[in-house]
């Protein structure tokens, strides 16, 4: 079961991108943060009601507390930093970046958590990753300015701070129910992502989102809802090192549409590292 949740956080995941990307060509990245968060909030209160867990919160460990507190802020600065590059980059070149924390989750988890089990394969499968990441980030003309420049910045931010967000929040998530535990996190990141705003004087552009963006940013929060609940009940119940690489595969999802969606075109090269891209991954996850 855990291995189709991680399946469906893939799907949610890579959907989420497009609509994302389509909320905030005018809207700015950080406001758009902020507000598809509050979605994805009553959405994790909504699941986390639907399978009665919300009772068992007073149960919670201080130490599970602590963990998902981090896990959230970790959350809501690698969102800060992937939808900045996103609004600032191409998606078939900022999603390959962010998805390098593949590789840093599987590295941490065979440290932290001793998942050294077909070690070699996983080693193996990290460098498949790294190598097809390099391949698909060509650099394009207009990629020379200094706005060309910051969005890879901006991606790599992401992708530490994804990884972050994995080790802490199967630390957290340990004895509490998965979709109560993506609800408290998600508290952490709604605070995070309003501070952020607050704090660049961006409060007043709230009031002036597009009414078709805010539609594609509402439901790029319902899909990193659906996303995050998958992806949380895989961590909690399945093993790091396999659960992230297949949810990676989104990157998959997220090409395609952008292919169709943004006629985002790709070279020879680029499609030859999305599929080493994604041998490494259902090579670690075949071989887990």
């Amino acid at each position: 079961m855990w291995v189709l949740a991680a399946i469906g956080s893939a799907v949610f995941a890579g959907i989420t991108s497009i609509l994302a990307k389509c909320g905030i060509r005018h809207t700015d990245s950080d406001v758009a943060t902020a507000v598809r968060t509050i979605v994805v909030l009553a959405f994790a209160w909504l699941m986390a009601g639907v399978v009665g867990s919300i009772p068992t919160i007073t149960q919670i460990t201080t130490n599970s507390l602590l963990f998902l507190a981090l896990s959230g802020l970790a959350t809501g600065a690698s969102w800060i930093c992937y939808f900045k590059a996103l609004s600032m980059g191409d998606v078939n070149k900022v999603v390959p970046i962010d998805k390098c924390s593949t590789v840093l989750t599987v590295l941490l988890a065979i440290v932290l958590f001793g998942e050294t089990q077909n070690l070699a394969v996983k080693l193996v499968g990290c460098v498949g990753i790294l190598v097809g990441t390099l391949m698909m980030i060509e650099r394009k003309q207009q990629d020379h300015d200094v706005q060309g420049r910051s969005w890879m910045w901006y991606a790599v931010g992401s992708a530490v701070f994804a990884a972050l967000t994995s080790i802490l929040a199967k630390v957290g998530i340990e004895g509490v129910e998965s979709n109560l535990a993506t609800a408290i996190r998600t508290c952490f990141v709604l605070v995070m992502a309003w501070v952020v705003v607050a704090m660049r004087g961006k409060l007043g552009e709230v009031r002036g989102i597009d009414r078709h963006e805010l539609l594609f940013i509402c439901l790029s929060g319902v899909a990193t809802g659906a996303s995050w609940l998958c992806y949380y009940y895989a961590i909690q119940t399945g093993v790091v090192s396999v659960v992230v690489p297949i949810d990676k595969l989104s990157i998959v999802v997220a090409m395609a549409f952008s292919a169709a969606v943004f006629k985002e075109t790709y070279t020879r090269r680029s499609l030859t590292g999305l599929a080493i891209i994604v041998a490494s991954t259902l090579l670690m996850a075949v071989f887990r």
